[in-house]
């Protein structure tokens, strides 16, 4: 590629989306004929309704990126959330600055829409990290001998819970899945888990080949994988140990042929404690980033442990997006928290400790549970004071995991 720089726009309906399939199949493998449909589908979805940038050199589509509007819970509390997804160039047009073109455009774009924050997943970090996102988290595999759920242990105390309704899930459930996700989700105080919004979510019910169940306070869906010996398990998610056993033992009545199940699990799913023998067992993490694209809506829509109480001054440096940089003071109490600027001149008082420097990197990474201490040795912290670290560190307390790969 020579000459100017690419064009950078959102795509419209005019623009050719089998240039945008044939994009995909360079960048992520070949599709049989089901799966470009599919994505052709989503292409369309997508466009119509203004998520995806395209990068065009002579009218010639070399690359696109695009957003997932969903929702991520922090502390058992959900805000929306951009989830970057499909960032791909063509091969002759790699290295040149392409990536970099888009993802600034894409940035602009959710930040403009009124996203607090941002997730993706990395092919490789420097571009990402040149502008704002940093590891915050990661999606977590674990593996489980079938067997190992034939015969779940029995509570340690009282009778066994009497077994929870299932019953079979399809799309005209999509709301209701995702009400009762976001709910298990709030009970636990998780950090990180996000959900999509409902078109994605019925396609997901309508995918012939997933088997889905609901309860009134949890869901499950699994597939037959790896050639038929092995069942993944894409989604499991309750509120109750009634419903929690029961959506493990539909799992593990596929014993009698399935020899493994692969799961996407929090870190701490309760199965782990379910099984006679100590079998679950992470096999992979997946790390994702995080960027704050609105620094006050994020934190205002963060939960925070309730018994966390922090008074703090932060000195945030985000040149990409200005309006999070300044000094501002962090006040987190009875599990909510705010950001409210600070006023250092000689109209207003000189902070009492040095305020806390961070960038947009080390912002993102504090924000979903990183320890200050090692944001301080990977230089993405400094300043402070006795006692602030502490404080910053239980407020932002939680190991950040995803149960989704976008």
């Amino acid at each position: 590629m020579t000459g100017p720089g690419p064009q950078i726009r959102p795509l419209s309906q005019d623009d050719d989306l089998d240039a945008e399939a044939e994009l995909r199949h360079q960048a992520f493998g070949p599709m049989d004929k089901a799966a470009r449909d599919r994505t052709l589908a989503v292409a369309a979805e997508a466009v119509a309704a203004g998520c995806v940038v395209g990068a065009f050199v002579g009218g010639r589509l070399i690359g696109t990126a695009r957003y997932l509007d969903m929702r991520q819970w922090w502390h058992g509390r959900s805000t929306a959330m951009a989830g970057v997804s499909g960032v791909k160039v063509a091969p002759e047009a790699r290295g040149r600055g392409v990536g970099r073109a888009l993802m600034t455009e894409l940035l602009g774009m959710i930040a403009q829409r009124g996203y607090p924050v941002s997730v993706l997943y990395p092919a490789t970090t420097p571009i990402y990290r040149s502008l704002g996102w940093e590891l915050a988290g990661g999606l977590y595999h674990a593996t489980v001998p079938a067997r190992s759920l034939g015969a779940l242990l029995r509570p340690d105390a009282g009778p066994a819970p009497p077994p929870a309704s299932l019953r079979r899930a399809g799309p005209d459930d999509a709301a209701e899945v995702i009400g009762i996700i976001g709910a298990a989700h709030e009970a636990a105080r998780h950090c990180g888990p996000a959900t999509r919004a409902a078109g994605e979510v019925r396609r997901l019910l309508s995918d012939p080949h997933l088997f889905s169940y609901l309860a009134s306070d949890g869901f499950l869906a699994y597939r037959w994988h790896g050639g038929g010996h092995e069942l993944l398990v894409e989604c499991a998610v309750a509120s109750s140990a009634q419903t929690t056993r029961e959506i493990w033992s539909v799992v593990g009545s596929h014993a009698s042929i399935a020899q493994r199940v692969r799961a996407l699990l929090a870190p701490d799913d309760p199965v782990a404690w379910l099984t006679r023998e100590a079998d679950v067992g992470l096999a992979e993490r997946t790390p994702w980033m995080l960027r704050i694209l609105d620094a006050r809506a994020a934190i205002a829509a963060r939960g925070f442990p309730g018994p966390a109480a922090v008074s703090a001054v932060l000195q945030l440096d985000d040149p990409r997006l200005p309006a999070n940089s300044g000094q501002w003071m962090l006040e987190v109490s009875g599990g909510k928290g705010t950001l409210t600027p600070s006023r250092t001149d000689n109209r207003g008082p000189v902070p009492p400790v040095p305020p806390v420097e961070l960038g947009a990197r080390g912002f993102a990474a504090l924000f979903a549970g990183v320890p200050l201490a090692t944001l301080r040795r990977a230089g993405l912290a400094a300043g402070g004071g006795t006692g602030t670290d502490d404080a910053l560190d239980c407020a932002f307390a939680g190991t950040a995991f995803l149960l989704d790969d976008f």
